[in-house]
């Protein structure tokens, strides 16, 4: 079996890496090498990344050191290795949206995000793989650039979630110390908790979205995926110029468990992990109290209606019928059968979107969060998702598996989700958290409450793919 190094994050965290890197116990470069070492041992069987920038990623680790060496501060997260979904625009990287067709020029140079992380000194490693267009199926399938492998079961490849599927399987198999990716409607969540790590929707426009591949402007948001609430919590405040969200106290706390949409159909570990936490909250002295959340149902039925009209807009419809045999053969049949949308058809979709959002908002008001499952199944194998029923099997599934995280997108909420299948789950099983528009720190803070009454989650076994390497 192959022996591996292991990854510079450690037990204590982003925090932890850092005061190493000033106190000189490592350098950025030595622990970039150790990251890049990791991606040439396990990439190979995970199929995380569609490309790895090893010299860039240590030319910007050396410069971090240069200036630590200089006496110079550069910020909580200099030297932190970052993977970036492969929708984003990065000098001197490819940039494919996981698909055959070319879509650079709709993306243009470099944005504005990915400016930011440099400018926080973090060292880019590569990009991950997403579904084409970041958008398709929930479960992180790609028929054309490989789905990547989820690191909790070595036998059977199960679904990574998606879209931000590389993402999370580079976290999750600490192949990077956080990685960016987007949610349009649980595209950071699905693969969080799929494949056990931390993840957070922030609201929409929080962060611009110049620079990468939109498919949706409406609903897209860029994502964090960490190894904790507390490692994402400080990553969203040094990228925010905010204060770092502080651990929010059960007392006084009152979270609202939806009675409606968002707990149907959910599987029995999935309900048998939720409830335990949430009892946990309970017995800390956090009062959960039943909620109806209004327009639910009619808000996760104008989800796609947005993303493929919004999708055909930016590539336009005759490129990408004219591209029919290059892309993923589901996302083909969705377009296909979208009926062309008119200015004043999506205009009206907008206002009740708008509408159903205030509404949701109002059934916040003396609730610091809702409480639900993040995604209701643990991540299936992939041969049992392939081939399916076509397009029709694709809306079946969403509608079937991705009810709790597109009602947050629609109506311009945030939201976080938590590693908790310690509770009872032999696989990942997520908890989200949902606050009202622009509290994201508020949910990085009840998140990092249930992170410290739930204890940390268990790491999957990486041996195996070793030896498969």
């Amino acid at each position: 079996m192959a022996a591996i190094e292991r990854a510079p994050l450690g037990t204590g965290g982003i925090a932890g890496f850092g005061e190493a890197l000033r106190r000189r116990h490592l350098t950025a470069e030595r622990a970039t090498e150790t990251y890049l070492a990791r991606i040439r041992a396990l990439d190979p069987v995970l199929g995380a990344f569609e490309y790895v920038d090893g010299v860039g990623a240590l030319a910007a680790a050396r410069a971090v050191d240069r200036l630590l060496d200089a006496g110079h501060e550069p910020g909580p997260l200099a030297g932190v290795p970052v993977a970036l979904k492969d929708v984003f625009a990065a000098r001197g990287t490819p940039c494919r949206a996981g698909s055959n067709l070319a879509v650079e020029n709709l993306i243009g140079g470099e944005g504005s995000f990915v400016a930011r992380l440099r400018r926080a000194g973090c060292v880019i490693v590569g990009k991950t793989k997403t579904n084409e267009f970041a958008l398709g199926t929930w479960a992180g399938l790609n028929p054309h650039r490989g789905t990547p492998w989820n690191p909790w079961d070595a036998r059977v490849h199960r679904a990574p979630g998606g879209s931000s599927s590389g993402s999370a399987v580079a976290v999750a198999a600490g192949m990077c110390a956080f990685a960016i990716g987007t949610d349009t409607a649980g595209s950071v969540r699905a693969p969080a908790a799929f494949s056990g790590v931390f993840g957070l929707k922030p609201t929409a426009g929080h962060w611009p979205i110049d620079g990468m591949f939109v498919h949706s402007p409406t609903l897209d948001s860029i994502g964090l995926l960490a190894a904790s609430a507390a490692d994402t919590a400080l990553v969203f405040a040094a990228l925010s110029g905010t204060p770092v969200p502080a651990r929010a106290r059960a007392g006084g706390l009152r979270l609202g468990i939806p009675a409606n949409h968002f707990f149907d159909g959910i599987e029995p570990a999935v309900g048998s992990c939720a409830d335990k936490a949430i009892g946990m909250l309970r017995a800390a002295g956090a009062d959960v109290v039943p909620v109806v959340v209004p327009g639910a149902e009619e808000a996760a039925r104008a989800y796609r209606r947005f993303t493929l009209a919004e999708l055909i807009a930016r590539v336009g419809r005759d490129r990408l019928m004219a591209a029919r045999d290059t892309i993923d053969p589901l996302l083909r049949d969705l377009i296909a059968q979208e009926p062309p949308m008119a200015a004043d058809a999506f205009a009206r979709l907008e206002a009740r979107r708008r509408e159903l959002s205030r509404s949701a908002e109002e059934s916040l008001c003396g609730l610091d969060a809702w409480i639900t499952p993040t995604i209701g199944v643990v991540a299936p194998p992939v041969s049992t998702l392939t081939g399916a029923g076509g397009a029709a099997g694709v809306e079946t599934a969403v509608a079937a598996n991705c009810q709790q995280r597109i009602v947050v997108n629609v109506l311009g909420l945030c939201a976080t989700t938590t590693p908790v299948q310690h509770l009872g789950a032999d696989l990942p099983v997520g908890l989200q958290i949902v606050c009202a528009p622009g509290a994201d720190a508020r949910a990085l803070g009840i998140a990092r409450l249930i992170e410290d009454l739930v204890g940390p989650p268990p790491k999957p076994d990486l041996a195996p793919f070793l030896a498969a390497a």
